[in-house]
């Protein structure tokens, strides 16, 4: 037989031939088989897609080690790069360094009685505070109308139709100090004060405002900075200012563990000497009753344990675990008008909804219960004290002692 014959006559020939091989995509060693039908299910879950594209990616375990190095570098990059505007530093220490004022003094000829003002203020700044709580101590609400801006998304100062710019209807802070007649560029910050005949920016650092606030009220109002104790509170101010009112702020926006270090250490140490003062003290000037440098201290004080404490790590010690800071704070609290100055829903919301690169999550916590307004209004037990006169002999030794702490 030929072989072309046996071929055609062997049992094989007719024999089934087996089906071709099925086509497989190419899939990593130890990769489910399932993991195809994981990938279609992505669309018909309830997650939202970038977790359930995680669950596919790695299951439940923890994100590869490059990954997490990846994101850790870009955010520590992005986070500086926002903590550089937000809050400029030293870039050879990485301590703070606040922005100075655009309009620092009084605008000259400073507004008469007659003058037609306008405050400008942000419910969660504690530099707007201090106006604020002035404005009401004083009872100049009548002669002195306020508008409120809330911190937008951007962190620029706005106006919502809940709060609204009462003098132009504008809708950032920005567009009124645009409106004065040289224009404006910087950081349009609270306060600030208005002369709407003028269109002029009267000034917007907070101290200046206040002192001239004083000069505005009427006789037999309380006297905030009487002339024969000028001198004392801006001692008191020189103290208070760099290492409590910007201090806890250099503890929030310090860059690097040194000068966070350094501005936690000035803070507590103040802090401590300023309890040992107001132990024995009722307010901060012996021989005078409240004055600038309470008002500018409280509004510190007021937001410690809400903000401070958590969100800028001033976490040595809580405000209420000062006995007399926290009697004192207690009293300014409830001086008449003074707590209505003091929202604490919007101060939380204003720091940890607004400051993105310390709260990224953008979550508020809890409000303290030492921060509630039952807890504030306990009695403060300060009447006790002795008075004013006898306290003023001790009063130079605490402030030799406050000069050591900045010098």
């Amino acid at each position: 037989m030929s072989p072309v014959a046996a071929h055609r006559a062997s049992p094989a020939m007719w024999s089934p031939q087996p089906p071709p091989p099925r086509l497989q995509l190419r899939r990593p060693a130890g990769t489910p088989l399932h993991s195809s039908r994981r990938l279609s299910r992505i669309a018909a879950s309830q997650e939202d897609p970038l977790t359930a594209l995680t669950r596919v990616l790695w299951g439940r375990a923890l994100p590869p080690s490059q990954l997490v190095l990846a994101v850790r570098h870009g955010w520590t990059s992005a986070w500086r790069l926002l903590m550089r505007q937000l809050a400029p530093s030293d870039p050879a220490t990485g301590a703070f360094t606040r922005t100075p004022s655009r309009f620092p003094a009084v605008a000259q000829p400073a507004p008469g009685p007659g003058a037609r003002l306008h405050l400008y203020v942000g419910l969660p700044c504690p530099w707007a505070h201090r106006a604020l709580l002035v404005r009401a101590l004083l009872g100049l609400g009548p002669r002195l109308p306020v508008s409120v801006a809330v911190p937008g998304d951007d962190g620029a100062w706005s106006f919502t139709p809940e709060s609204p710019d009462a003098l132009y209807g504008s809708r950032r802070l920005r567009d009124v100090y645009a409106a004065r007649r040289g224009g404006f560029e910087g950081r349009a910050s609270v306060p600030m004060l208005w002369d709407s005949d003028r269109r002029e920016v009267v000034c917007n650092e907070s101290i200046e405002i206040a002192k001239f606030l004083c000069t505005l009220a009427d006789d037999g109002a309380l006297d905030l900075w009487p002339p024969e104790h000028r001198q004392e509170i801006d001692r008191w101010y020189g103290v208070i200012y760099p290492s409590v009112n910007n201090g806890v702020y250099r503890c929030g926006f310090a860059q690097s563990q040194a000068a966070y270090d350094a501005a936690a250490a000035e803070l507590f140490d103040a802090l401590d000497m300023l309890e040992g003062h107001l132990s024995g003290s009722r307010y901060l000037c012996a021989g005078a009753g409240v004055t600038l440098a309470d008002v500018c201290l409280f509004t510190t004080l007021i937001r410690f344990d809400l903000v401070y404490n958590p969100l800028f790590r001033c976490s040595r010690r809580k405000l209420v675990e000062y006995p007399s800071l926290h009697a004192y704070m207690r009293e300014i609290y409830q001086l008449p008008a003074a707590a209505e100055t003091c929202d604490m829903a919007a101060i939380a919301d204003g720091y940890f909804g607004t400051l993105f690169p310390l709260n990224p999550g953008g979550i508020l916590p809890v409000v303290p219960a030492s921060c509630s307004r039952e807890a504030l209004m306990k009695p403060h037990g300060r009447e006790a004290l002795p008075s004013a006169a006898a306290a003023a002999a001790a009063d130079g030794r605490q402030l030799g002692a406050a000069a050591s702490i900045v010098g």
